[in-house]
C-alpha cells in the first residue's frame, strides 16, 4: 500500500485507522490511549462508509507504525482461558484503515477503507468448560454469529431487505459485506475429529460468503452526494431512536407487526 502511495505524486493521501472490539453487546475502543476518559461509542453512515464516532483514530505514516498499533491494540483484546484454547478471543475485533485521497489538479476527493475483521471463535460449552462469565460471552458470541449468518445468507440469495440493523457487528460490517465491498474470508479449520462441528459450522459461513456477488466502486464525494447521505443517514438515525423508544413503551407489538408488514411488502 505504502508503496503505492509513493507513486500517486498527483494525490494528497492521508492513512488513518482505528480499532474496536464488540465483547458483550458493547463496543470497546482499543487504542484509547490510558489516562483518556472512556467515551460512549456510536455507530453511524457517512458516505456509505460505517464510521465508529467517538473511537480514536490514529494517523498512519509507515508499515512499522501500523504494527505497533495494531499489536498495541491487539494486547488489551478481551480473552480468556479455556479448555480449548489459553487465549481464547471472548469479542469480535475491528482494525480499519481509512484512505483518503485527494487528486490535485481536479481536486475530486475518493475515501476507502480497508477492514480487517477477526471474528470469535464458537465453541460448544461441554468442550471450553467455562464458567458463568464465560457462558455468558459465548452466549453474546452465538447470537451475534446468528445476525451475521441471517445477512450473509440474505445477501448470498439476493434479497431485498438485508437484516443489518438487527445486531451491532452486523451494522459494524455492513460496508464490509454489501454494496460496494470486496470481501475476502479466511477460515481456520482444525484437522483433529474432535472439531468437526466447528469445523463445519465455518466452512458453512465461508461457502455462504462466497455466494456473495457485489460490484466494487469507487466512493467518490462531491457535495452534493455527502448532502444526500447525510440526510439519509440522520433519517436512518432517527427511526432507530423512535424504534427504540416504541420497543421500550406499550406499542412494542404494533411496532413488530408494522415491520414485519414493511419487510414482506419491501421483499415482495
Amino acid at each position: 500500500m505504502f508503496d503505492i502511495i509513493r507513486e500517486m505524486s498527483n494525490f494528497r493521501v492521508k492513512l488513518k485507522c482505528y480499532m474496536v472490539e464488540l465483547y458483550l453487546s458493547n463496543l470497546r475502543d482499543l487504542l484509547l490511549p490510558p489516562h483518556e476518559e472512556i467515551k460512549e461509542l456510536e455507530i453511524k453512515e457517512q458516505a456509505g462508509k460505517v464510521v465508529v464516532q467517538g473511537a480514536t483514530e490514529v494517523e498512519i505514516v509507515s508499515v512499522a507504525q501500523c504494527e505497533e498499533i495494531f499489536v498495541d491494540g491487539l494486547s488489551r483484546r478481551k480473552t480468556r482461558a479455556t479448555q480449548m484454547n489459553s487465549e481464547s478471543s471472548r469479542s469480535h475485533l475491528i482494525f480499519s484503515i481509512v484512505i483518503d485521497t485527494a487528486n490535485i489538479n481536479t481536486g475530486v476527493r475518493n475515501v476507502g477503507k480497508l477492514t480487517f475483521v477477526d471474528l470469535a471463535g464458537s465453541e460448544k460449552s461441554s468442550k471450553t468448560g467455562v464458567d458463568k462469565q464465560g457462558q455468558e460471552e459465548a452466549n453474546a458470541i452465538n447470537m451475534s454469529l446468528t445476525a451475521l449468518g441471517n445477512v450473509i445468507q440474505a445477501l448470498s440469495e439476493g434479497a431485498k431487505f438485508i437484516p443489518y440493523r438487527n445486531h451491532v457487528l452486523t451494522k459494524l460490517m455492513k460496508d464490509s459485506l454489501g454494496g460496494t465491498a470486496k470481501t475476502l474470508m479466511f477460515v481456520n479449520c482444525s484437522p483433529s475429529v474432535y472439531n468437526e462441528s466447528e469445523m463445519k459450522n465455518s466452512l458453512d459461513y465461508a461457502s455462504r460468503v462466497k455466494k456473495i456477488k457485489n460490484t466494487v466502486a469507487k466512493n467518490t464525494e462531491t457535495k452534493e452526494t455527502l448532502k444526500l447521505k447525510k440526510c439519509i443517514s440522520d433519517f436512518e438515525m432517527q427511526m432507530d431512536q423512535m424504534k427504540e423508544l416504541l420497543m421500550n413503551s406499550d406499542q412494542s407489538d404494533a411496532w413488530r407487526a408494522l415491520e414485519a408488514k414493511f419487510i414482506d411488502q419491501y421483499e415482495g
